[in-house]
């Protein structure tokens, strides 16, 4: 099952990984002052995030 996990950084800041059901960690997030912060990145990903498009930077430009 995926999951978020929220946890702090060495800095005290909040931050949150996305694992994949086999435990690996897929993305992480950058660190957030408040806990509030972090979980309403997570909420932003879970509504706006199914139809995202990937933006293949890598494409030789001809």
């Amino acid at each position: 099952m995926y999951k978020f996990e929220i946890y702090k950084d060495k800095a005290g800041e909040f931050r949150f990984r996305f694992k994949a059901s086999n435990g690996e960690t897929m993305f992480s997030s950058e660190g957030y002052k408040a806990k509030a912060s972090a979980v309403s990145a997570i909420e932003s990903i879970k509504k706006n995030a199914p139809g995202a498009t990937t933006d293949d930077q890598t494409k030789a430009i001809a």
